[in-house]
């Protein structure tokens, strides 16, 4: 990297985000407050996400420092610059008034602000996911940064999962109403090309018509309004969703949008009705507790505390049971899967060590997963499995994830365009006009 050498001086949040994150910082050097160390051991133990991040991080430091010493810093890897651990000292005269705490965070800030001062020709920049940590960083003269290298950018142009085509001449329209239904790419002469089973709305003057691009033939192929377990699409975004959900060659699936569009609904009402094809359909969703505060708050034991969780998906799933009459065959067999554990639901954490074979897996609120979080669960996806990640970008509970950087933003970004994968955001809110007014205004 040209220009002025820098010293990233890492918060402990950003290694439990990325334990790999030591080599993103090219030719500069890496500083590691023993704060930071001392942070990590209290994560060690356990089967998460963090606890993982944190044995990976303190693994590679020993592997890197072998039989060697801190002293000056030990070079990370060809082309990379150096990783330094700094012993905790005594507050810098400047800031020793100004925090009336002294916990880790301030901690790390002493350490960055010391660094600066003996070395003034270096630039020191503290890097953190906290954007409290950051201000602070900042308002004590230090440069601060968000870790940013999972960030998804240009987010936007594939966000949708479909195009809209106005001013289509009629007899394409009619091609896809015909036999067998299908449009070469070449006659739209979209730019950029269509990609796998991205959808599409096509308009004429008298007529319009629903397809996407099927990877197997390579043709524009028309898609069909179909119901599922009582549920019916109510607009080309849910009929591209519930066309996607039920479709055996799509192995994995990510519905965005926000409250009240009918992810959540259309999943599951898709994975009831595919359940044949599957020997158990399993919904879960991370526990993310308001205000940060951990469930063992929450009063009674471990079903208890996690109803709270849950009960927005027994609420998708007793809307699809309400379809029906009460001694009709599809109510009972809700209720006779649930019981024989053929359809789950519970937390995310419960399906650490399962094996996911021939599951339709639903995974709500995704956007409260971290990249390294998705990663993992779909590289478990075993023969037969189908996994569907729902949520709302925009609306993200996690305090050290946001719009770009969440796992569920991390998941659409790269896999576009594979020809396992289709993508949907729903826009039309479809619980009530209500809810849909009080979205758009509040």
């Amino acid at each position: 990297m040209s220009g002025k050498h820098k010293v990233f001086v890492l918060d402990t949040n950003v290694i439990l985000h990325d334990s790999s994150c030591i080599n993103q910082f090219q030719d500069n050097d890496v500083l590691i407050p023993i704060t930071v160390i001392e942070e990590l051991d209290s994560f060690k133990k356990g089967n998460d996400s963090l606890s993982f991040h944190a044995r990976e991080f303190v693994r590679t430091l020993d592997k890197l420092a072998a039989n060697k010493l801190f002293n000056g810093g030990i070079q990370i890897g060809p082309g990379l610059g150096k990783v330094k651990v700094r012993f905790e000292q005594s507050y810098h005269p400047d800031i020793a008034n100004l925090f009336q705490a002294k916990h880790a965070d301030h901690a790390i800030l002493n350490t960055a602000y010391c660094y600066s001062k003996e070395n003034p020709e270096i630039q020191v920049i503290v890097v953190s996911k906290d954007v409290n940590l950051r201000m602070k960083a900042k308002a004590i003269g230090l440069m601060a940064e968000d870790y940013t290298t999972d960030h998804v950018k240009d987010f936007a142009a594939f966000e949708l999962g479909y195009r809209t085509i106005e001013g289509v001449a009629p007899e394409v329209v009619n091609a896809l109403y015909g036999v067998p239904g299908e449009l070469a790419p070449a006659t739209l002469d979209l730019k950029p090309p269509l990609v796998p089973n991205e959808f599409l709305v096509l308009r004429s003057g008298t007529g319009s018509a629903l397809g996407t691009l099927d990877p197997r033939t390579g043709k524009i192929r028309r898609v069909h309004k179909e119901a599922a377990y009582g549920i019916t699409p109510r607009n080309a975004e849910q009929t591209f969703a519930m066309d996607a959900l039920t479709n055996d060659d799509v192995q994995l699936v990510t519905l965005s949008g926000k409250a009240g569009t009918g992810k959540t609904l259309l999943a599951l009402a898709a994975a009831l009705e595919c359940r044949r094809q599957y020997r158990q359909v399993f919904l879960a969703r991370p526990v993310v507790p308001l205000s940060n505060r951990d469930i063992g708050f929450l009063p009674g034991d471990i079903a208890s505390k996690l109803d709270p969780y849950m009960q927005p998906l027994y609420d998708n799933l007793g809307v699809i049971k309400n379809q029906f009459p009460e001694n009709s065959d599809k109510y009972q067999k809700i209720g006779e899967m649930l019981a024989e554990d053929k359809l789950k639901i519970a937390p995310l954490a419960y399906i650490r060590g399962r094996s996911l074979v021939k599951i339709f897996f639903i995974v709500d609120e995704a956007q409260n997963l971290t990249p390294h979080e998705v990663k993992t669960i779909i590289t478990r996806a075993g023969s037969g499995t189908k996994l569907v990640f729902t949520g709302d970008v925009y609306q993200i509970d996690h305090p050290y994830l946001n719009q770009q950087s969440n796992g569920l933003t991390y998941l659409i970004g790269k896999m576009h365009g594979q020809s396992l994968y289709a993508h949907i955001n729903l826009v039309k809110g479809e619980r009530s006009e209500l809810a849909e007014l009080a979205s758009n205004l509040l």
